[in-house]
């Protein structure tokens, strides 16, 4: 019976890598949640990873979180060890494999990335890891997207 249990659980974690990387393959490399707005988070926890862009949508980490809880589990027999950590690193590979986000072309000095894919208003400064990689967007002028209701990221100073 407690081997029954072990092998439950490793298939569970199997059965769910596929589906954290397919969650995950849009996603910029060290993403560990996707906010509301469409833009990406790396903050380690899940609490306010997403201030200011709508709250989080889907959070990485959490499907990492358990997967090595699985892998824990599953590491209490010795028979079930190995398969549980070649699992693990499969998991992992594929999570750092995912392709970055390219910026879109154009912008350049002077000009601020304006998320228009939501509710959040915000726009990035050249240099800021969603400086042209937010799913909906476009580039100008700081001074037009103060104009035009936008404000600056949290954290983030144009220069």
């Amino acid at each position: 019976m407690k081997s029954f249990g072990l092998i439950a659980v490793l298939a569970a974690a199997l059965m769910a890598a596929p589906l954290t990387h397919a969650q995950q393959s849009a996603a910029p490399a060290g993403s560990t949640g996707q906010c509301k707005d469409g833009s990406y988070t790396s903050q380690a926890a899940k609490k306010g990873a997403c201030k200011g862009h709508q709250g989080v949508k889907e959070w990485y980490s959490a499907a990492a979180a358990s997967g090595a809880a699985s892998s824990a589990a599953a590491g209490a027999s010795a028979k079930a060890a190995p398969a549980a950590a070649a699992a693990s690193q499969t998991a992992a590979a594929k999570k750092t494999s995912a392709a970055a986000a390219t910026p879109a072309a154009g912008g350049g000095p002077g000009q601020v990335w304006v998320n228009t894919g939501g509710k959040s208003k915000a726009y990035h400064c050249q240099g800021s890891k969603w400086y042209g990689t937010t799913k909906q967007g476009k580039y100008m002028s700081a001074a037009d997207a103060q104009a035009a209701g936008y404000h600056a990221a949290k954290g983030e100073k144009c220069s």
